[in-house]
């Protein structure tokens, strides 16, 4: 199982951080250590002193797929949830400058959060999904799942092209503008239509 991330896929967010808005699809993937779940907490990291939170949609995949078309990538995942992509920021803005790589600023331990997934089939449209994330009670990010630049299937069959989706694989959507830091004592909440689905303490 693997997660696989996409990069600048709301046009708001890119500005923010100073990004042009990518002419293809861009992903990076994490390893199953990434993943942390069922509400535990999220332990600062000695690495980095600029620690930032990106909340996103994330979908999982139902089925093995390569080369899928996107007018058959809707039976290609089942659930859908929320989560954080937890980035340590001076990390990766030292590897973006130096043109390296930047994995360990993204793929560490326990730095892809997720909450419970729930059935695509409680969604209206998939494609015009709420959601929200609050760090201390203050709402820090809104978004919708309709401005994103690539739309799930669009995802699909794009990363499909390159690595073989299968079952138990998580998708992270990207994120919409309002990243931040987080500090040790803070407490994120992330809500799918006013749902709570996450909650996760910096410690």
């Amino acid at each position: 199982m693997k997660v696989i991330a996409i990069g600048r896929n709301y046009s708001e967010h890119a500005k923010e951080l100073g990004n042009l808005v990518p002419e293809k699809t861009v992903f990076f993937m994490k390893p199953e250590t990434a993943i942390l779940k069922d509400n535990k907490p999220f332990y600062y990291p000695n690495f980095t002193k600029d620690l930032h939170y990106e909340t996103e949609i994330v979908f999982q995949i139902c089925k093995v797929g390569k080369n899928i078309e996107k007018q058959f990538a809707n039976r290609y995942y089942d659930k859908i949830g929320i989560g954080i992509d937890f980035t340590a920021r001076d990390l990766q803005r030292e590897s973006k400058e130096k043109g390296l790589p930047w994995e360990h600023a993204k793929s560490f331990d326990n730095s892809a959060v997720i909450s419970q997934l729930v059935d695509k089939e409680e969604f209206t449209d998939v494609n015009a999904v709420n959601f929200s994330m609050t760090l201390n009670g203050n709402t820090m990010q809104i978004g919708n799942t309709k401005d994103m630049i690539n739309s799930i299937d669009e995802i699909i069959a794009f990363v499909s092209e390159y690595v073989t989706l299968k079952i138990g694989d998580l998708i992270y959507t990207g994120t919409p503008k309002g990243v931040g830091a987080v500090k040790i004592g803070d407490k994120i909440e992330a809500f799918i239509e006013n749902k709570k689905m996450l909650e996760c303490e910096i410690k």
